[in-house]
């Protein structure tokens, strides 16, 4: 058995890892922002709570990306912890093993371990939500890659400037990111209702669109048909370079399955590979991802 976490800027939660299966959560603590000693004490009291042996590792999902050459994070969420050398603060402070692995690497960690891919040897987690991101698995490992990007497939500029049919022109959007034109800005949450927003001057929630698009509304299904043109082909794209055979996809767009199934025929056509079989799929593990994939990347090294 290992402790493992999920952190995100609201919550701690807390949970012990017996097999990839068996996962079992067992607390949950607000999250200390400004106070790296508080932070340290929250996980400390919470381990514990677990039981475990002195001295036994945990492994954490955290949002935030941190650099395997360095192992520095960068966490704007979570102000005490930006900048550092987190897994080995972590270790000297709690004197046990950490691993430390971003949040959407654990969500393809918990969909290729007990999720959707299970039984796949390469997968790819993507994650249609507040943002555009991802994870990939191969032989059961997290890739994290030069400076923790792999899977990012959301940044860099690659959205096209006409989608739909018929084609319309669709304006480059400046990315958070610093950069202009990048697929988050129109496949996120936010990027389905700026799309909806410049093909019909209304402001609607990413949910308004899909619930108005799933009864059937032909300004929704306007924007649903170039929102799926231009996630397509990137996604294909990514599906052509890393050989993946299944994407299993979470995030709130990703709780459309109907959306999902558009999107998996439009991959589906623009990937050299002819697929028989679904490859975009709803992601299976919704209950607590960030815990599993933790839970299976503590027991891969510490069981």
């Amino acid at each position: 058995m290992i402790v493992c976490f999920d952190i995100g800027g609201s919550a701690i939660k807390a949970g012990t890892a017996y097999a990839p299966g068996d996962i079992r959560p067992f607390a949950r603590v607000s999250t200390p922002l400004s106070d790296f000693s508080a932070f340290v004490g929250a996980i400390e009291a919470l381990i514990g709570q677990s039981g475990a042996l002195p001295g036994s590792g945990i492994a954490i999902s955290v949002t935030g990306v941190i650099d395997p050459a360095t192992g520095r994070i960068k966490c704007a969420n979570i102000p005490c912890i930006d900048g550092r050398t987190l897994a080995a603060d972590l270790e000297q402070r709690l004197r046990c093993p950490v691993l430390i692995a971003n949040d959407a690497d654990c969500f393809a960690l918990a969909e290729a371990g007990a999720g959707a891919g299970r039984g796949h040897r390469i997968v790819f987690g993507a994650i249609l939500g507040t943002g555009v991101g991802g994870g990939l698995v191969i032989d059961g490992k997290l890739l994290a890659g030069a400076g923790g990007f792999a899977g990012e497939w959301g940044h860099g500029p690659v959205a096209a400037t006409r989608a739909g049919n018929p084609p319309v022109d669709i304006p480059l959007f400046p990315c958070g990111c610093g950069q202009v034109g990048c697929l988050d800005t129109v496949g996120a949450a936010r990027g389905i209702e700026r799309l909806h927003s410049h093909l019909h001057g209304t402001d609607l929630a990413s949910t308004a669109i899909i619930s108005a698009w799933e009864k059937g509304d032909i300004d929704a299904e306007r924007t649903v048909d170039c929102y799926v043109d231009l996630v397509a082909g990137p996604l294909a794209l990514v599906l052509n370079v890393i050989g993946a055979d299944i994407v299993p996809t979470g995030g709130g767009l990703a709780n459309s399955h109907r959306l999902l199934a558009r999107l998996d025929a439009a991959v589906r056509g623009r990937t050299l590979r002819a697929a028989p079989d679904p490859i975009v799929v709803p992601a299976q593990c919704l209950v607590e991802p960030g815990l599993i994939g933790a839970g299976i990347l503590g027991l891969g090294e510490f069981a």
